[in-house]
């Protein structure tokens, strides 16, 4: 009778409360397993992306095991939430889980993933929540749902744990501890399934390269996008933006993307996405105009559509309950509406020459955004809607632009789980220099792509020092939207400001041979320093100081390295911020140099470094080998000699990427790969070559020489 009874509850409710601990794992990439719970959601971060994993690339990895023990992953389904367990070992150490401002490490952190503007908290509230941890045992877990997801990482302790805490008395153990050893990682999903899905190593950093590699790849961007920004004030008009650009040239800066504001519309706040012919009298005009002089045109929009506008009546059936500033709020997840505002961009926007967008304001602010009681006619929750939106409006614009073999490169204010192979670069209006810098390490644990652009400072060293870090990331941009700053704005810095946008433009092949290897391996460009072998093992926590106001639970210290990074596999950046003079840099096993003399820096130790304000401390791996070309102010047609720097002693080679920098004939393997390689002969002495495979192609190059740095 109670049996019977049972299944009468279960059908009823349409729930277990038992917890599945016999999940059925499914190999489904080489090293990737998946499990779905429950029921999962029809919409999830893959039915929106509709990336194919790039198996070719991951059946070239190692082969792994699955690197969990499987018994210790549990999951069930209990009023329509979806409780999830996975073990946690007592010195693993915690990195991912969205696009986090002031931490890298994630142990003993509580946060519910929700996609939101960054309002100063790690609290999960961010622009990408990407729910998906890296563990530095070598391996990564996703939660493929769209939905607000509630973790605990490392904070709970289970009465049936098999690793429980000492037992201690607070009043006579000063060894008492306010956070006792947990053994677990819990999560909720507000859901009746969830899929899981595992990546393994065996490192940290191939399971991240396995994550992106599922997700199509990183981005490529074209050539062009990785020169140097420059967005004007709102109000611009034609005659403005190009006097902006002339500028650029008369004191000899490089700019190859001009960024457009809000006043490029009839409408914005909600928009029209339609030229305003005050402004803009022919925009046809003005985009070949700039195009001629090596300048690509980029525009801000936001999702939300004015009644002014042309497409208003048409999406108006297609969109949701309620508006945003008055605009309406188009339901994206629908057919329809991709092809009414596809056609809408390529008529008014991509025929006449924009290269791309500036996506603002789809991550959120609740105080404007629609609440999660709107109602959207797909029938898919405004909760769903909220996590992928940004999303979907890059899908969309990527789609256009692939349908015209045209690369595109833009900003985004939002992006989640499998985008790492969308163009676009997530921004925001938050402002602190370090948690920038921070921000940047994060995105190369989740796959995305961040940028710490530069809009003012408080003074000549900030600015300078913006300039310096901003120059490293993926996107080097002044976004003088507001106040009209230029890269000159203070005269007592503009040559190191000049040469420091110079040195952006030199390493453009460097730069965007490691994107190439992001979008063919999955290797971010940008690395975290945790990424690299030997970053991993326990950090010694300091006991934290008792104090009855500050920390009266005397809670560990946490030492994390977030003011340092990777840019490729051979560059180390340690910023300065306004005010500092000194730092401490922690370099790597091996070898590290000096990258602007070439002189040996220190090998596997923690340096203290004083550079002067003229330049960022920048260090090259022993055999590093950085491909340089001249300091062009704008790309051309003509082909650039390579300067070719090599640092250290050790034997080593580069695989020196060449595509046309524009279309996506790449993906039919039109592109090249150089081989450039140090050896050392017979007596020790270092011999480089340039090895170009026969009947290759090469697009952008002429000649090679070499500079070995060390002497």
């Amino acid at each position: 009778m109670m049996k019977y009874l049972l299944y009468i509850v279960v059908m009823v409710f349409g729930v277990s409360a038992m917890a599945q601990t016999n999940l059925s794992w499914n190999p489904i990439a080489p090293g990737v397993w998946s499990v779905k719970v429950g029921q999962p959601d029809k919409l999830n971060f893959y039915t929106v992306a509709g990336v194919s994993p790039k198996l070719d690339a991951l059946k070239s990895m190692p082969d792994v095991a699955f690197p969990l023990e499987q018994n210790e992953i549990t999951a069930q389904v209990v009023d329509h939430k979806t409780y999830l367990h996975f073990p946690l070992d007592k010195a693993e150490r915690i990195f991912g889980l969205g696009l986090n401002f002031k931490t890298v490490e994630q142990r003993g952190r509580i946060m519910r993933l929700h996609m939101d503007h960054y309002g100063g908290q790690d609290n999960g509230r961010t622009h990408a929540p990407v729910p998906f941890y890296l563990s530095s045992n070598g391996y990564g877990v996703l939660i493929n749902a769209a939905r607000y997801i509630d973790v605990w990482v490392g904070t709970a302790v289970r009465k049936d744990s098999k690793h429980p805490p000492q037992i201690r008395d607070r009043n006579t153990d000063k060894n008492w501890e306010a956070n006792p050893y947990s053994d677990n990682i819990e999560m909720v999903v507000p859901a009746d399934g969830a899929e899981i899905i595992v990546f393994g190593g065996p490192t940290i950093l191939d399971a991240v390269r396995r994550y992106n590699l599922y997700n199509g790849g990183g981005c490529l961007p074209p050539k062009w996008g990785l020169g140097f920004w420059h967005r004007t004030p709102t109000l611009y008009g034609e005659q403005e933006v190009l006097n902006e650009v002339k500028q650029y040239a008369e004191h000899k800066f490089p700019l190859t993307v001009i960024g457009l504001e809000p006043g490029w519309q009839t409408r914005s706040y909600p928009c029209t996405y339609e030229w305003d012919s005050n402004r803009f009298p022919n925009p046809e005009r003005l985009l070949d105009s700039l195009k001629k002089k090596g300048v690509y045109a980029n525009l801000w929009m936001n999702p939300y559509i004015s009644p002014d506008g042309e497409l208003y009546k048409k999406v108006l059936p297609y969109s949701a309950s309620h508006t945003v500033w008055t605009g309406i709020v188009p339901d994206y997840s629908m057919p329809e509406v991709k092809q009414l505002i596809s056609g809408h961009f390529s008529r008014f926007l991509l025929d006449k020459g924009v290269s791309g967008f500036k996506m603002d304001e789809n991550d959120g602010f609740d105080e404007w955004l629609w609440p999660d009681v709107a109602i959207f006619p797909s029938g898919n929750p405004a909760e769903q809607i909220r996590q992928t939106y940004a999303m979907m409006m890059q899908k969309m614009t990527l789609d256009l632009y692939h349908s015209k073999n045209t690369r595109t490169y833009g900003l985004v204010r939002g992006s989640n789980a499998a985008a790492s192979s969308f163009p676009y670069v997530i921004y925001n209006d938050y402002y602190s220099h370090p948690d920038f810098i921070t921000a940047l390490i994060n995105s190369s644990f989740i796959g995305v792509l961040w940028t710490p652009e530069v809009r003012g400072s408080a003074s000549a060293e900030e600015w300078l020092r913006r300039m310096q870090t901003v120059c490293f990331s993926p996107v080097a941009m002044i976004n003088a939207w507001a106040d009209g700053t230029k890269p000159w704005s203070y005269p007592e810095v503009e040559k190191q400001v000049q040469d420091i946008a110079s040195l952006r433009m030199q390493l453009i092949p460097y730069l965007y041979t490691n994107y190439a290897d992001y979008a063919f391996y999955g290797t971010p460009p940008i690395k975290a320093m945790n990424l690299l072998p030997g970053f991993n093992s326990p950090v010694s926590s300091k006991e934290g100081i008792l104090n009855s106001t500050d920390n009266p639970y005397a809670k560990a210290v946490k030492q994390e390295i977030k003011d340092q990074f990777m840019v490729g596999d051979d560059l180390l950046v340690a910023p300065l911020f306004a005010g500092e003079k000194t730092r401490s840099v922690v370099l790597p096993q091996g070898k590290w140099y000096d990258f602007y003399t070439g002189k040996f820096a220190g090998e596997g130790e923690v340096i203290s470094v004083t550079p002067g304000m003229d330049i960022i401390p920048v260090y090259a791996r022993d055999g590093a080998i950085i491909p340089m070309m001249p300091p062009v102010l704008k790309f051309g047609t003509e082909k650039s000699p390579v300067e070719i720097r090599y640092y250290g002693q050790k034997e080593s080679s580069f695989s020196l990427y060449d595509d046309d920098g524009l279309s996506f004939d790449y993906e039919r393997g039109l592109y090249s790969r150089i081989r450039l390689s140090v050896s050392k002969d017979k007596k020790g002495k270092l011999k480089g070559d340039v090895s170009i495979p026969k009947g290759a192609t090469l697009w952008s190059y002429s000649g090679f020489t070499w500079k070995f740095m060390t002497k």
